[in-house]
């Protein structure tokens, strides 16, 4: 099965894995300027989200970390552009989705409901990864989660 994991946001960390391929994964950036409309970054997000659709030849299952708190209003403004633009380009695909609450990500990882960013990161370095940043070290975790329970049946 196709599996693509995503950590929402400006810097969006994605992580594909499918059968017989390694997991790759990476970042991508969907910040505006002052003289870009606020929905340019959700545009070039579903455009971003076909081309990856593209090059995997496609995905049978996406997951996405689910966030339930937010720093501020402008965070949970962008946090909930992003899962509309997602949802709906899901759901124009056929693509099965389904979001992994912080929590659960975390404790798989790292046994620890609770755990700072960093901690996650080293979790998913001892996993053999290299991630770039926290937000690919969150994709990669939800993939490795995804992959572990079989999208949370065991």
């Amino acid at each position: 099965m196709k599996m693509l994991a995503l950590d929402l946001g400006t810097r969006t960390g994605w992580a594909h894995s499918g059968p017989g391929c390694p997991i790759t994964s990476g970042v991508a950036e969907f910040r505006t300027d002052r003289w870009q409309g606020g929905g340019i970054r959700f545009l070039r997000f579903r455009a971003w989200l076909d081309e990856l659709h593209a090059l995997t030849r496609g995905v049978d299952v996406l997951y996405y970390e689910q966030v339930r708190r937010h720093a501020g209003t402008d965070a949970a403004h962008i946090y909930g552009g992003f899962l509309a633009t997602l949802t709906a380009w899901c759901e124009t695909k056929s693509i099965a989705y389904q979001g992994v609450p912080v929590g659960t990500i975390k404790r798989h990882i790292t046994g620890k409901g609770n755990a700072d960013k960093s901690a996650v990161t080293a979790a998913v370095r001892a996993h053999g990864f290299v991630p770039a940043d926290d937000n690919e070290a969150d994709a990669i975790a939800i993939l490795i989660w995804a992959t572990e329970t079989e999208g949370g049946v065991r």
